[in-house]
């Protein structure tokens, strides 16, 4: 029997290509914007800033459901329990025991990290509509928590009076901060994150669950560390918005308004990208401020739309516009190139 003689084959060599030309272009832009939101004392008026912060408040929860939902595979109506969870520990730790009240903001993030925590353990054996239920029942379950416990003035509510200690302008910059961190936080981590090997698991996940979990993704784990990132993300939004608000009340703190923003934003934009995520927060900012004063018919048409477009493109308007060009801003994919060309 003869032998088949070993013949070497040349590997041609290649480069991984992760950025692209539109990729720094966005990033340029991404920074400048930065800048801009935190140096918004010095160019925006009061009523702008306010305007501000709450749209970086529907970015940055819209990307934490976005992440949850587009990769994670978790539908969750619930994430608002998060957010009024953070509010809340930031008012007792200021207005209560006298904490600075931009300290507090980092430290009410211990809250609803130690609470995803457990609610995770409880709710992740659930599957499809009965986990997004689960989610709903826990929010509510926090409303009326929040409703009769005395240490936060039941359903009366709290104020955050210390914030009169500090002038308007001294206010202005620290929520132009907080609010710059904010969207480093949430869009810059998961950018981060989608670009790391957790990201490759992340995709591998969102595309088939079963299929990664064979090829030794542990899905159980990665579930539950973005359901515990996503809830600190979700606080972290909460607590500077009802510090913005200086007012926070059981109804307001859990409010499933929120879940319906971050839902509407994200199936209209576009799941599983952080674009998606930036053109669906600008319309909904857009026509909340054009539309909100017509009440329930704003509501009505806009969950008509968000449904149109989960029936006919469920990858969104930046589903539609990658297809027609292939120009992303975030790019995490990764392409093989050939150095010679």
């Amino acid at each position: 029997m003869s032998a088949i003689p070993y013949m070497a084959t040349e590997v041609p060599e290649v480069l991984v290509q992760r950025q692209t030309r539109s990729g720094r272009i966005a990033m340029t832009l991404a920074v400048l914007a930065l800048i801009g939101v935190a140096a918004m004392p010095w160019w925006a008026s009061t009523g702008t800033i306010r305007s501000i912060l709450v749209l970086c408040c529907y970015i940055a929860v819209a990307q934490m459901w976005n992440l949850l939902a587009g990769y994670a595979g978790l539908v969750s109506v619930g994430q608002h329990a998060f957010m009024g969870a953070a509010g809340y520990a930031l008012f007792v730790l200021a207005q209560t025991y006298g904490i600075n009240p931009f300290v507090a903001v980092f430290l009410s993030l211990l809250v609803p990290a130690a609470l995803a925590m457990p609610i995770y353990l409880l709710l992740h054996r659930l599957d499809g509509p009965y986990f997004s239920i689960g989610t709903w029942v826990v929010a509510e379950v926090f409303r009326l928590t929040a409703s009769n416990l005395p240490l936060v003035n039941s359903g009366a509510g709290m104020s955050l009076r210390v914030m009169k200690d500090y002038s308007a302008f001294e206010r202005n910059v620290a929520m132009s901060l907080l609010c710059a961190g904010m969207l480093l936080v949430t869009l810059g981590g998961s950018y981060w994150l989608l670009r790391s090997r957790f990201g490759l698991a992340l995709i591998a996940m969102r595309d088939n669950p079963v299929a990664a979990a064979s090829q030794g993704v542990n899905v159980v784990k990665l579930r539950f560390l973005i359901y515990v990132a996503s809830a600190v993300g979700c606080g972290l939004a909460g607590a500077i918005y009802f510090m913005a608000q200086l007012r926070i009340t059981p109804g307001s703190a859990f409010d499933p308004m929120w879940a319906n923003v971050a839902i509407s934003i994200v199936m209209v934009g576009g799941i599983g990208s952080i674009e998606g995520v930036l053109i669906g927060s600008l319309i909904f900012f857009i026509a909340d401020r054009w539309f909100g004063k017509y009440g329930a018919t704003y509501f009505v048409v806009l969950g008509l739309m968000t449904l149109l477009v989960a029936l006919y493109a469920r990858t969104g308007i930046w589903g539609l516009i990658s297809k027609r060009w292939d120009a992303p801003w975030f790019p995490i994919r990764r392409k093989l190139v050939d150095p010679n060309r």
